[in-house]
């Protein structure tokens, strides 16, 4: 039954563990996992940080539509987006229409606690980053909730158990979505 299922995309806030769970859930599903910023990278070679500081943050948007539009039409994958993807709206259509999208939803302390060390996320190198994860938090959540066909809390529990319940939505949506194909159309009738 989870071969039927569409790729699926993970969204949420920096910290709240995408690659990690990204990478386990591709593993099980037997698929290939993609991690948006690492796509950029590679298709620039720059990191992140650099097309930041050169082209700012609009720059480095332009470039994540482009990429979230190839990668979404890409079949049965794993794809961790980045944390600010949500905030375009042809980035949510995409990612909305094309697969099934995961909202992993890291409250600010466990975004803190995963980012604290961490220099190579620009928006955070700022005197105060946790009014900046809340802010981002604030503004950010309607939208991957707007997005979000599952919701699933980090930061309570290991990623592998996290995975075994994401897996168990999964198929709940697969055996759904089977349904849903499986329904008479009116030209049937």
């Amino acid at each position: 039954m989870v071969e039927e299922l569409p790729s699926v995309f993970l969204v949420g806030p920096m910290g709240a563990g995408k690659t990690t769970i990204g990478r386990l859930l591709a593993k099980q599903l037997g698929r290939a996992f993609v991690d948006s910023d690492w796509y950029i990278e590679s298709q620039t070679g720059a990191d992140i940080a650099w097309i930041f500081a050169k082209e700012g943050e609009a720059g480095f948007r332009e470039r994540e539509t482009r990429a979230i539009d190839e990668l979404t039409q890409k079949k049965q994958i794993v794809l961790a987006t980045g944390g600010g993807a949500v905030m375009c709206a042809d980035n949510r259509e995409f990612l909305q229409q094309r697969g099934i999208v995961v909202y992993l939803n890291a409250p600010v302390d466990v975004q803190m606690a995963r980012t604290a060390k961490d220099k190579s996320r620009p928006l955070l190198q700022q005197p105060n980053p946790r009014k900046i994860l809340q802010e981002l938090y604030s503004a950010r959540d309607p939208l991957y909730r707007q997005v979000a066909h599952i919701i699933l809390p980090t930061g309570h529990t290991y990623p592998r158990h996290m995975v075994n319940q994401l897996l168990q939505q999964l198929e709940s949506f697969s055996v759904s979505i089977s349904i849903v194909k499986d329904l008479p159309t009116s030209e049937d009738e």
